[in-house]
């Protein structure tokens, strides 16, 4: 499971930066058009936060092997998807309904740290 996590979370950091590079440079007119710049650098920080939130859970699964570093990984993949994908979504339609979404991927990424926390601690 740690190598599912450390190339999940490898994958989210890169394409983190590339959006990041996208929304700056070639989406900016549209985002500022419609007042969205902030949405979309927010999406990109978290997604960037929970890519290596998912790295450091990969290399810790090594160490703590239980089953909260798993539900830790899988509280970030989905958490991140979910809270950055809502943002991206309501920049790219308008669609400020996409808002009510994105607290179910935040909670999803606060229980990552949770989990991760438990599976810390608890000993092999």
């Amino acid at each position: 499971m740690n190598k599912f996590f450390l190339q999940t979370g490898i994958i989210l950091t890169g394409l983190s930066v590339a959006i990041g590079a996208f929304g700056a440079h070639s989406f900016k007119a549209f985002l500022e058009l419609n007042n969205q710049m902030n949405n979309y650098e927010t999406a990109a920080r978290y997604q960037m936060y929970g890519g290596l939130a998912l790295i450091l859970t990969g290399i810790l699964t090594e160490r703590f092997k239980n089953k909260f570093m798993s539900l830790a990984g899988q509280s970030f993949v989905l958490g991140t998807i979910i809270f950055a994908g809502a943002l991206y979504l309501i920049c790219g339609t308008g669609i400020k309904m996409f808002g009510a979404i994105a607290p179910i991927g935040g909670t999803g990424m606060i229980c990552g740290w949770i989990f991760l926390f438990l599976g810390i601690q608890k000993e092999q």
